[in-house]
């Protein structure tokens, strides 16, 4: 069968092989199955589609030619996608050895593509029956690029992706951050055509597939933009991986591993630096090496030493050291915690004195899969504009925000609307509001929004508000009355000691 897809017949298309698998696998483990297959069936239909284009090309001669010459990549003879269907018993073996042959055949392109195989041989779970109705499902459409442009493709994956963090709960936050979220955080950054673009934490790496998507729909060309990534857990960073070749992108590096114990990309024995970051680390994650992190030998505890309680500013640190010092900027989503919790204060109060800090973003509720909590979007800049050094914007995005079927989304107009307020770094009376870092310091370096952006309130409306929204504004109060506290204790003791 050989015929275009749209994108509804694709989406139904890719759903339908997760719905096969809901009597014998948990909704959390689906993306461990149907991600290969879907890239295995992607692979060996390109495989096919190349081949008939040699051959309409070169004839006979196209035999001639080295594999690799006419092929994005190699399918060994005896595992294509029709063999591993052609079987009858032992499916799951017959998959699991087509993956290995692949990853063998394009180990600098694949290594690792099909993440962990050992689950497919698993009868209890995943019986003959079960895997010959997945490939049979498959099998129903030609995933060619003449059927399925790469643009599209990839469209229904990012589909499956949320499909997949809809149905898994509490495990989405781990590969799947709100991409309407991600979209402004790529409108403020505006990525440009030549630069590198890297994401720490990349997850199945939506950053900086948007980085990428941005550049497309601005005309610019996005093919020399060098992508990089890295991921702790091995299924999801085999997943980001797939995400990126299904969209097209071919200049990538996505690593497995531990950022903060192991980062991947250095230079000379030094971070790598990049132009653009974008990122979504961990929240206030507790299982970390704070003690290697003392004497980083990377240098990235110049602002202090994060508690051991909350690995956020290590995140912080070392997206600031992997920053270009011409061009480097970034967009980070963290709790509002760091904008003003005690035990990171002497960290904060460096960190803002350093002017790397261009604006701090305060988002609505709700936006996280299975948490009504808040996020802020941190931007911080190693080369300001000269108009805006010692200074940080606060924009107050709280309002900013659709919800609809339990689910909360940023729309077109509320991405404009908080683009446009970081564009033009001005004023705005309760929506956003530019500090020194003297009016920062007097608020004892507390990067806390509502001790900048005071909402207008009107005593005759009610307040509906959310409950982290009222711990904030308290918070901030709290932080005013403190200083302000302190302030007149010290005209106290300066006005006694003159009388002394």
């Amino acid at each position: 069968m050989s015929e275009r897809i749209t994108i509804e017949e694709l989406q139904s298309y890719l759903w339908e092989s997760a719905v096969l698998l809901r009597t014998n696998i948990d909704a959390g483990a689906y993306k461990q199955y149907i991600f290969p297959l879907l890239f295995f069936k992607r692979i060996c239909d390109v495989y096919d589609e190349e081949t008939v284009v040699a051959i309409d090309e070169y004839g006979d001669d196209a035999t001639e030619f080295d594999e690799d010459e006419i092929h994005t990549f190699i399918v060994p003879k005896g595992y294509h996608w029709n063999d591993v269907r052609a079987v009858s018993e032992n499916v799951g073996v017959a998959i699991v050895e087509a993956f290995r042959k692949i990853e063998n055949s394009n180990v600098d392109k694949l290594q690792g593509i099909f993440g962990d195989n050992s689950a497919w041989t698993n009868k209890n779970r995943l019986p003959d029956r079960l895997l010959k109705d997945l490939l049979e499902h498959f099998s129903t459409k030609t995933l060619s690029i003449a059927n399925c442009p790469e643009d599209e493709l990839g469209q229904g994956y990012e589909y499956l992706i949320k499909k997949f963090a809809d149905d898994s709960g509490h495990t989405a936050q781990e590969f799947y951050t709100n991409r309407t979220v991600v979209h402004l955080m790529t409108e403020i950054l505006k990525p440009k055509s030549g630069e590198s673009i890297y994401d720490p934490t990349c997850g199945s790496a939506g950053m900086l597939i948007s980085a990428i998507a941005y550049l497309k729909d601005q005309g610019e060309e996005w093919r020399n933009v060098a992508v990089y990534g890295q991921e702790i857990n091995a299924l999801t960073s085999a997943i980001g991986k797939m995400n990126l070749f299904l969209h097209g992108v071919k200049d990538f590096n996505i690593v497995n591993g531990d950022t903060l114990a192991s980062p991947a990309f250095l230079e000379h024995g030094r971070l790598q630096q990049f132009d653009l970051i974008l990122a979504n680390p961990p929240y206030s994650i507790k299982e970390w090496n704070r003690a290697a992190f003392e004497s980083d030998k990377y240098g990235r505890n110049f602002l202090g030493v994060p508690p051991q309680g909350r690995a956020d500013y290590a995140f912080l640190q070392h997206i600031i050291a992997s920053l270009k010092e011409d061009t480097g900027r970034c967009a980070i989503l963290f709790p509002h915690g760091v904008l003003f919790r005690n035990e990171e204060s002497a960290m904060r109060e460096r960190l803002v004195l350093s002017d790397r800090v261009e604006c701090i973003i305060g988002l609505g509720p709700n936006l996280f899969y299975n948490s009504p909590m808040e996020a802020c979007i941190m931007i911080c800049r190693m080369n300001k504009r000269p108009e805006r050094r010692g200074q940080v914007l606060f924009i107050n995005a709280i309002n900013e925000v659709e919800r609809k079927n339990a689910q909360s989304y940023l729309e077109d107009r509320h991405i404009q609307r908080i683009a446009t307020a970081y564009e033009n770094y001005c004023n705005d009376i309760g929506f956003a509001k530019i500090a020194t870092i003297q009016d920062i310091a007097d608020n004892n370096f507390s990067l806390n929004i509502p001790l900048y952006v005071k909402p207008e309130v009107n005593d005759d409306e009610i307040d509906t508000r959310t409950i982290q929204e009222r711990y904030d504004s308290w918070m901030a109060y709290s932080e005013m009355m403190k200083l302000s506290y302190g302030k007149l204790n010290a005209i106290f003791l300066e006005v006694a000691e003159n009388n002394e």
